[in-house]
């Protein structure tokens, strides 16, 4: 039985984690700094568990050694250097953390040390990121691309109708990290929050969605006239979120407050974060669309991909965690079993570019319950 192991017991990591050892079939091993988080994952799920400083590249190395496969899920500020010691030790792996950096140079010591390494893993940036490949795969030509995106609580409660599915600090990660889009076939930067628009959504009403930086690797993969990835929230959320970066309360750099030296980032997650957090009988939604206009031939289509999920109650899982972890459980179980076995680092598109593969991960988020609907438009 071959070994893996799930850097991060969040909600998202614990998932992983349990889909891996139930659907897989591996010998599973969670690695977290959290030791009342392990024991609860091994009194209910039968986990192996190991405390671990995760923050610590050589801790991750000497972990990911004794593995055949790893699985990143920590924090994105964290996340190259977690890849860069999974990869040193030689282990096959499969990683959702949301990176500021750029993965792709890593490619060169991946392959050298005979390692897959699939990257960007989770709905979006992953998920979404297959269905750009797969469309890419059987058109001549692509001019338009949206990938539209968001965790949203069921329930809209004041002042901020959000609740965190996944790690909150890279949430604040969105609002801050300038947007790299496309147009007119070169890469242009926007301010995070900006070009907000009205969406209407079927189930689930207007929403409005905004410019971030979610089209990473495709940026340079998939060759598109223009380009966009935009956070879907409800209305009115983007210009809050604004008003705090604007004002300086995201800031890094510490202020003196009455002869004491804060970061701003430290008193706002403080205080925002608990008014964030998925409490007990809290309900969320991912919803998402991607949409691509090109040519085949003669014709000029449309092809579009929806997802709408929501929170599992008898599993308890959110859906964000839900939606993000079994896509990455989904990739790394191809890994293991050797069905997918690149060398090298592999962004998420590569994966949508083979219509068996696609077809494989559709099916199997099928199995778990995350539907995934497309259509197809001839537009003239």
């Amino acid at each position: 039985m071959k070994r893996a192991i799930v850097l991060g017991a969040g909600r998202v990591g614990s998932l992983i984690a349990r889909d891996l050892k139930e659907r897989a079939k591996l010998d599973v091993t969670v690695a977290d700094v959290r030791p009342d988080v392990l024991k609860r994952l091994e009194k209910s799920y039968g986990l192996d568990g190991v405390k671990a400083d995760l923050s610590s590249p050589s801790a991750v190395k000497k972990l990911a050694g004794g593995f055949d496969l790893a699985v990143g899920a920590v924090p994105g500020f964290m996340g190259l250097a977690t890849l860069r010691a999974i990869i040193d030790a030689g282990a096959d792996c499969c990683d959702i953390s949301f990176m500021p950096e750029d993965p792709l140079p890593l490619d060169k010591d991946a392959k050298k040390a005979g390692v897959t390494a699939v990257v960007d893993c989770g709905v979006a940036p992953g998920l979404s990121n297959m269905m750009v490949g797969r469309i890419a795969s059987v058109m001549d030509s692509i001019d338009d691309v949206t990938i539209m995106v968001g965790g949203l609580p069921k329930v809209r409660t004041w002042p901020y109708e959000y609740k965190a599915g996944f790690s909150p600090i890279d949430v604040i990660e969105e609002y801050t990290r300038p947007a790299r889009l496309v147009r007119g076939g070169r890469t242009v930067v926007e301010p995070a929050l900006s070009g907000v628009e009205p969406v209407d959504f079927p189930g689930v009403g207007t929403l409005e969605a905004f410019n971030s930086d979610g089209l990473r690797t495709i940026i340079d993969t998939i060759k598109a006239r223009n380009m966009r990835e935009m956070t879907l929230r409800y209305p009115g959320h983007a210009e809050k979120m604004r008003t705090l970066r604007e004002t300086g309360f995201f800031g890094l750099a510490p202020i003196d407050v009455n002869g004491a030296k804060v970061r701003p980032i430290d008193l706002t997650t403080k205080l925002l974060f608990p008014m964030w957090e998925m409490g007990a009988g809290d309900e969320d939604m991912t919803v998402m669309r991607v949409q691509a206009d090109g040519t085949a031939g003669k014709s000029r289509t449309r092809h579009t991909y929806d997802l709408l999920d929501s929170y599992d109650p008898v599993a308890g899982a959110t859906s964000m965690s839900r939606t993000t972890g079994f896509t990455a459980a989904i990739v790394a179980g191809l890994i293991a079993s050797g069905r997918f076995s690149r060398p090298g680092v592999t962004p998420p598109e590569f994966i949508g570019r083979d219509a068996k593969l696609f077809a494989k991960v559709l099916e199997e988020l099928e199995k778990r319950g995350v539907t995934v609907s497309f259509s197809k438009k001839v537009l003239r």
